[in-house]
């Protein structure tokens, strides 16, 4: 298992300085873009071990007594039920998830916007769930000329069209699933607002990616190329920064693109000189100050790379990405001369199969985990569960030192569920996917303290690396998401069938 190689207390410290000052800097009001995840941003704590995934959501913890939130949700990602790929929620789901997360944190809401809207039945149904509970709701439909027309934008047609958001604290955070979710929109056309009732107020973005202080090839900056290969976005030097300071600094395409346009509406609408000379000025990220090793944070986003490459591929294979978005990812694997062997759970996960294939045994998936003292324990389909089942199982049972040849399932409570799902449910697969087997050791650890020995020991799994020789049900996907393991598998289909349920 990789060492820490960032500092998490160090960067949200420098973090909420940064925040702080650029708050200070417009004086009234600051609305700041937040990119990224608020919640559960497992990407920035792979390429970064050490990094806390909760550590935006603890930043804001940290500034609740200025800071308070907008969410914003694209109408058309309503209307299409567009799914988080992590959580496997649609978005306008993962709104509600959030406003219930951010309210735990005892952090302010300030409403939702729902943008781009244009009377969208579901967009119309999720305002009126939304309404029901109380929630308060803005309606943005798509603004004339946006984003080049600048005079058609600041008009009353454009940003005078979109409702007010009223606000009451100096630092207002705006963010919402997904790219596109009409956040940058939003903010300029709070500012264009704000203006005009005589309030002085300011903008900027904060996104963990690319990191700006790091080299444009750094494997951490690769790693984001890679990861938002579907969105087609391209780290490149930030060109305005390089004439204004004779500095370096990396960007990304959309941020370069849109900046010339970006500054004069801000100049429009500050109705002065902006402050800001190139989009890396914008930011207020801090994250680069937090490596403390850059070998171990290069090594971690090479890593993230290959998971990248399964992942695509994986899609590709299910229909749900194209051949262009999956050969980026092979062309970033190329540029390390990455494979996927490099990956150190991909071989022991083949080896289970082919071994077996020469036994002349009908085993047709196998997977394999690293354990946190980087033992590699293997697992096999059979005819009781799948082959997550199994690794997961012996996984723990090495954990917690338990012989190998100790069965940790009642053989009652397993043929229950077999014949529940074959006899009542109609399933022809009565193999236990990996939450039935869970909670069947849950039940076997109420009588069999041995089994109440390995379920204790799941926790110590949370961070470790997994490789399946065959496509991970949504179900088994789900709970090893929940367990904390970083999952990978091989673009192949675990049966012949088409629909696999």
């Amino acid at each position: 298992m990789l060492q820490p190689g960032f500092d998490n207390t160090k960067y949200l410290e420098e973090q909420t300085a940064e925040i702080l000052k650029r708050v200070e800097l417009f004086n009234q009001k600051l609305y700041l873009e937040f990119g990224g995840k608020l919640f559960f941003d497992y990407h920035a704590a792979r390429v970064l071990p050490g990094y806390d995934p909760n550590g935006k959501v603890r930043l804001l913890y940290k500034l609740r007594d200025k800071a308070e939130i907008i969410l914003c949700i694209y109408a058309g990602d309503i209307e299409r039920r567009k799914i988080r790929a992590d959580f496997g929620i649609t978005y306008e789901m993962d709104v509600l998830k959030l406003i219930d997360n951010l309210r735990a944190w005892d952090l302010d809401i300030a409403g939702v916007v729902i943008t781009r809207y244009k009377d969208q039945p579901a967009a119309r149904m999720f305002k009126n769930t939304l309404e029901l509970r109380n929630i308060k709701v803005s309606i943005h439909r798509p603004t004339h000329g946006y984003p080049t027309d600048v005079n058609a934008i600041l008009s009353e047609d454009g940003f005078g069209a979109n409702e007010y958001i009223e606000t009451k604290k100096p630092l207002i955070i705006v963010t919402g699933p997904g790219p596109g979710s009409g956040k940058l929109a939003t903010c300029l056309s709070q500012l264009y607002h704000d203006n005009r009732r005589g309030i002085k107020s300011g903008y900027a973005k904060f996104e963990t990616f690319p990191i700006w202080n790091l080299p444009l090839k750094h494997p951490v900056n690769v790693a984001y190329e890679a990861a938002t290969a579907d969105l087609k976005d391209l780290n490149i030097i930030d060109p305005f920064h390089l004439e204004a300071y004779g500095k370096t600094a990396v960007n990304y395409n959309r941020d370069v693109e849109i900046f010339p346009v970006l500054k004069r509406i801000l100049e429009r609408v500050s109705s002065g000189e902006s402050v800001y000379k190139s989009p890396t000025d914008m930011g207020v990220n801090r994250a680069g100050f937090g490596i403390i090793d850059d070998g171990i944070v290069r090594e971690a986003a090479k890593q993230e790379i290959i998971r990248r490459y399964f992942w695509y591929k994986t899609e590709y294979a299910k229909g749900l990405s194209d051949k262009e978005t999956f050969s980026r990812v092979e062309l970033l694997m190329e540029d390390f001369k990455l494979v996927p062997e490099d990956r150190k759970v991909v071989i022991p996960a083949r080896k289970v199969v082919n071994r077996h294939s020469r036994e002349g045994k009908n085993i047709l998936c196998g997977a394999a985990i690293e354990l946190k003292t980087g033992d590699i324990v293997a697992g096999k389909e059979s005819a009781l569960m799948n082959a997550t089942s199994s690794v997961i199982l012996n996984a723990i049972k090495v954990i917690s030192g338990i012989p190998d040849n100790i069965h940790l399932l009642s053989p009652n409570i397993i043929e229950s569920i077999q014949n529940l799902k074959k006899e009542m449910l109609n399933e022809k697969n009565t193999r236990l996917n990996l939450e039935e087997t869970l909670i069947a050791l849950g039940i076997s650890a109420t009588t069999n303290p041995t089994a109440q020995l390995a379920l204790s020991s799941l926790k110590e799994l949370h961070g470790c690396e997994m490789h399946s020789t065959h496509i991970l049900s949504s179900t088994d996907e789900a709970v090893l998401h929940k367990l904390g393991i970083h999952a990978t598998c091989e673009a192949n289909f675990p049966s012949e069938k088409l629909y696999l349920g």
